[in-house]
Formats: C-alpha cells, structure tokens, sequence
C-alpha cells in the first residue's frame, strides 16, 4: 500500500512516500480502507517536531474516514462495506478523560497516522459516518469537530439564546459556528478578512468583527452585546488573544480554551474569572461517544461540514504548505 512517513532532514521535518505491506487486523481489529483524511494545525507542529528527530518513520495525521475492507476475530458491531471514520484518541472509548489515553493519539509521538491507503484500528475507535456525508467530509470530523463538539455542547451546554465568539474561520472555529446556528445561538466572528467575514455572515454568523481594522475587538464584542459579553468563547489563539478573551467573556460564561495559534507565551491574568463566575474548559478532542453523539447531531440538523481545498495524495506537501499560509477557510482535505 502506499503512504506518508515523516523523517527528519538537515534539522527540519519532511514527508517521504513510501510503500509498505497491507496490514492485517488481528483479533478486535478492523482494516479500513482510507478514503480521505484532512490536516489539522496540530499536524503542523509535528511535522516541524519531526525535523528535530524521533518521529521518523511516523505516518502522520489523525483525520481519516473510508470503508471497512477486513474484520478481525471477534469483531461484531462492523460489517465489510461499512463507512467508519476513526476516533483522534484510539483508547478513549467513553467517559471521563484519563492521562493515559494522550499516548493513544493517531498521528502522533507514539502512534501511526491515517494518511495510508489501509489503517488498522480496534473495533471500538470507529464511528458511523452519518449517510448524508461523503467520505471527504467525514474525514474533517474527528479532530476539529469533536473539538467544537466536546467543549461548546457536552461540556460547555451551549443552547438557544446563548452568545458565541468564535476565533478565525478554520476547523474548529467553523464547526463551532455551525452547531451555535443550528441550537438558535448567536455567533459572533472575529477575522482578518472581509471576504471570510462574509462566509461566515452566510454560515450564520450575526455580528462580524475585522480585528485587524479594530484591534480591540474585545471593546468591540462587548459594545455590539450590549455589555453582556460572549457566553462561550472559543479560545483558539493563545497569549495573542487570551487577555481579550477574559475581557470578553459575560458573567457566568464558558471560555472553551483549545489553541495556541499565537505561539507559547506568557499565562494571563485570570483574576475576572471568579469576579465574573466565568470557567475556562480546557479541551483536548473527545472520546469515541463524543464523537457518535456529534455524527447524531450532524444527521438531525443535516449539517455539511465546510471544506476549503481537496488535494490529491501525490500532493500532501502541498497541502501541509496551504494550511501554513493561514489563508483556509474550514478544512484541507486529502483525497486517497
């Protein structure tokens, strides 16, 4: 079959095609056939890791959808043909989050990636993909949409009425636009561009902010509530918008804190929190059961997820160099 490793170069990270042997699912496992996968920005930061050595011979990606082509012993709730799209952590089937489900990543420091023509995954990783979404759209979901997902409705009880900043218009950013427009919340986005702002305008955003023209954005948000503030905010950014985040945030709201866009920098001030009875929910994905519950939530709203560019498998460096730009408006897609 062939496929992606990531090696390390002359001190920075590269993707090398190779050809391996299929692999053969054991007992509990099932083969799928990659369809599609997509890029996420954490993709990013192990592709420059990889130029620092350790992770050669690693196949990237943790995004993936495709049909089930072998079913190992014992295996019962799949059947061969079936659409499966594989869960971000392997090991986090349900429940509270453990620390000992980080190693199970795909695409990561211990664990092979999607962007193969075959995967082998346990039984209990994979999900249903809803029967109103190709394979391409599928393969957007189990990062960036579990993400939005897990933090702005299964912890964050996101709903009708409730107020929504959103951070850029990139995976999650969209995903999270898209749910708060289908539980009647209002949305509000902040971005650099005219021409995204009114993409999001379409997708449902209400109040649309070009923080490059106004820099205070948070003064912004708080003049077009009337005050208020956002309910939940999606903090994507990091040290660059953390402050304004907290200032941003209305009493009793919910910071859903995922990024760090902006880089590592120094930690705010987080004393307007217990003034405001505001939380900050620190999110890292989802398990297998956020991810069903979303895939329900997808099919009753008849949600499509938005997809910026398709590229072929021979242009995987391509599309690494697209996400980089910063330029995407929703998910890079790769198409095996």
């Amino acid at each position: 079959m062939k496929a992606y490793h990531l090696n390390g170069h002359a001190g920075a990270g590269r993707l090398v095609r190779v050809d391996l042997g299929k692999p053969e699912p054991a007992g509990g496992e099932v083969r799928i056939r990659i369809e599609a996968a997509s890029l996420n920005y954490r993709d990013l930061l192990i592709f420059d890791r990889a130029g620092q050595g350790g992770l050669d011979g690693r196949v990237p990606l943790c995004d993936g959808a495709g049909i089930v082509d072998a079913i190992g012993h014992g295996v019962t709730q799949w059947q061969m043909g079936d659409r499966v799209a594989a869960s971000y952590f392997r090991d986090w089937v349900s429940g509270p989050f453990k620390a000992s489900y980080i190693a199970s990543a795909l695409g990561s420091n211990n664990l092979d990636g999607v962007l193969a023509e075959y995967v082998v995954l346990p039984a209990t990783a994979l999900v249903s993909v809803p029967a109103h979404l190709s394979s391409v759209e599928a393969a957007t979901l189990p990062c960036a949409g579990v993400t939005a997902w897990h933090g702005l409705i299964a912890r964050g009880g996101m709903g009708k009425g409730d107020t929504l900043l959103v951070q850029g218009t990139g995976g999650v950013a969209l995903f999270g636009l898209q749910f708060a427009t289908a539980l009647g919340a209002r949305a509000i986005v902040i971005s650099s561009s005219d021409e995204k702002l009114a993409r999001a305008k379409a997708l449902g955003a209400s109040i649309l902010i070009n923080y490059r023209d106004t820099p205070d954005w948070d003064v912004a948000l708080i003049k077009a509530t009337s005050g208020a503030g956002a309910t939940h905010i999606l903090e994507l950014g990091g040290p660059g918008t953390y402050d304004r985040s907290l200032r941003s945030v209305a009493s009793g709201g919910k910071i859903i804190q995922i990024g760090v866009l902006t880089g590592f920098g120094p930690k705010p001030d987080l004393a307007r929190l217990q003034w405001e009875n505001a939380d900050i929910i620190g999110v890292t994905v989802g398990s297998v059961a956020h991810f069903a519950a979303m895939d329900r939530f997808l099919t009753e709203h008849a949600i499509h997820p938005t997809v910026d560019r398709i590229y072929g498998f021979d242009e995987v460096p391509e599309a690494y160099a697209h996400l980089r730009t910063g330029s995407h408006f929703g998910k890079i897609v790769i198409r095996l």
